[in-house]
């Protein structure tokens, strides 16, 4: 199982579990190979569509963002959006890909509700790129690197979205999404495993959102995937593919594909042939089921589009856009584990969630990294989880953050004291800097001895038998006393002057104390391995 963090007992298992993939390495039946292509249609990150000035949205009103353009009113013209084409150029040369100086686009015939043309502009024949390659190594989880090819990247628009569940009997469409820019990546035939293929979707989501090119949330539908898959018995020839369509996470991506291999294989032992055809999934059931008959090319009637130019780039477009990538995944992957002695795990929290990594390495200039980091993914990611927010809305900014952890550095407040600071910033998504916080509620550490000794000494006295049992050498309740003066002090007593201070009230050594904790916690491991 890949899990992209460590931490397994805080309110920051539930934000990594929401946010993070968990793929099962299922083994295939022995003496059966499976064949696994994707491919990917990314929405283009730009304010508007790919072939008009409509503003491209997400969870707007239905039907509110559609031009003429869109609806495919007759004699309008598309067109090109020349921002679709730089991030699509970044990202096919993130994917290494060999760039296309020329390219075109075609029309693809098909007739659903949902596509007001009768068609859908696509890079068919001439695609803006060809070729390229996503790496899986050791570090995304694999036990051997494997190298998984680029077939190519074309720019195409995407369809409205039909509606089927909300009037019996009716379709009903929704055109906003109709003419947005897409980036369709197709794979190589290379993958052998769903484990591989969820490995690589999160890994191609890693790089879009490191480019910018795309947010590639698949639960937003800004990124989906349809995978071909195919089983064979080892060293005969490859079998009948059949395509996956509507998968909406990695995880229901790669129970898909393993039903879908369990149902060819048990098809092709029982003597049966495998249909060439689209299928969907049933993540209740756990089977996938016929949604049409496979088309191939002749079906869809290819033709060049008259109304758009070919798309030419020159050498400087491309030299522009190589210079102007970022530091790519594994790059970065590698330069923070360095640069901050950070373990895997935690490197692949922050590079999987957008804009983690940024805000944590802008609020850790100047502070301890670890600390930085504990603060971010511990503290903070957990708040985010309790109130459900995402980390794309996180409402702490770096400053304010930064400014809380230096409070708690310096001794200005303890550490339950700032986390309960971060929860009131979260829950309030307050601007107020924590300094503000703390004075409102008077949350400064109570660090005057004077104060601390009243303290320990009434709570002595009330409890004389349990203080006697410290005199005589038994450690076990100094941390029981430690616990109800930070109880009555709500957090806000410094730890370090209060062992002190009640070591004094009890006539005892705070070296002595902390000498037998020491060995009574050897002690009882001992009893315990015994028993």
């Amino acid at each position: 199982m890949l899990r992209t963090s460590r931490y397994i007992k805080t309110k920051t298992q539930y934000y990594i579990l929401r946010k993070a993939t968990f793929v099962t390495a299922k083994p295939i039946k022995e003496g059966w190979e499976a064949v696994i292509g994707i491919e990917v249609h990314a929405q283009i990150n730009t304010k508007t569509k790919l072939f008009s000035d409509t503003p491209t949205s997400f969870n707007e009103p239905v039907n509110s963002n559609v031009s003429i353009i869109d609806a495919a009113f007759p004699g309008v013209q598309p067109r090109l959006n020349q921002h679709a084409v730089q991030l699509a150029l970044k990202t096919a040369l993130a994917l290494k890909s060999n760039i296309q100086t020329r390219s075109t686009f075609d029309r693809k015939h098909y007739f659903y509700p949902d596509l007001p043309q009768g068609y859908q502009i696509t890079q068919q024949r001439e695609p803006i790129a060809r070729g390229g390659i996503i790496r899986l190594t050791e570090l995304d989880g694999l036990d051997k690197s494997i190298d998984v090819g680029i077939h190519q990247l074309q720019l195409e628009q995407d369809t409205g979205k039909s509606i089927h569940d909300m009037r019996p009997g009716y379709t009903l469409l929704d055109l906003n999404r109709a003419g947005t820019g897409l980036m369709e990546i197709v794979t190589k035939p290379d993958l052998r495993s769903s484990f591989q293929a969820g490995l690589l979707v999160k890994k191609l989501q890693a790089i879009l959102r490191c480019v910018g090119s795309s947010k590639a949330n698949m639960e937003e539908g800004s990124m989906r995937c349809d995978i071909n898959v195919s089983v064979h018995k080892m060293g005969e020839p490859f079998g009948t593919r059949c395509e996956l369509k509507n998968l909406n996470s990695v995880r229901f991506l790669s129970m898909a594909i393993d039903a879908e291999i369990d149902r060819q294989i048990h098809i092709l032992e029982s003597g049966g042939i495998i249909q060439a055809e689209t299928r969907g999934f049933d993540a209740i059931a756990n089977k996938t089921f016929k949604l049409r008959g496979k088309e191939s090319a002749p079906d869809y009637r290819y033709m060049p589009e008259p109304d758009l130019p070919p798309l030419y780039l020159d050498q400087y477009t491309i030299d522009q856009a190589r210079s102007s990538l970022p530091e790519l995944p594994d790059q970065c992957r590698n330069r923070i584990m360095e640069q901050y002695n950070m373990a895997l795990n935690d490197a692949n929290v922050l590079l999987n969630e957008p804009g983690s990594l940024d805000f944590f390495e802008k609020v850790s200039q100047g502070r301890n990294s670890k600390t930085t980091l504990n603060w971010t993914l511990h503290e903070l990611f957990g708040q985010l989880a309790g109130e459900n927010i995402s980390f794309e809305n996180n409402p702490i900014s770096t400053q304010q953050l930064g400014s809380l952890i230096d409070l708690v550095t310096d001794g200005t407040i303890t550490g339950p004291t700032g986390k309960n600071v971060l929860k009131i910033m979260v829950q309030n998504k307050s601007k107020l800097m924590p300094k503000e916080i703390v004075q409102e509620k008077g949350w400064l550490r109570i660090g005057d001895e004077d104060s601390l000794k009243t303290l320990c000494e009434t709570l002595i006295a009330k409890n004389p038998e349990k203080a006697n049992t410290i005199k005589q050498g038994d450690p076990k309740l100094f941390k029981w006393f430690i616990g109800q003066v930070m109880k009555d002090t709500k957090g806000m007593a410094d730890p370090v002057a209060l062992n002190q201070v009640l070591s004094n009230a009890l006539g005892c050594r705070l070296e002595d104390i902390e000498k037998n904790q020491g060995t009574s916690t050897k002690k009882l491991k001992k009893s315990k391995k015994t028993k």
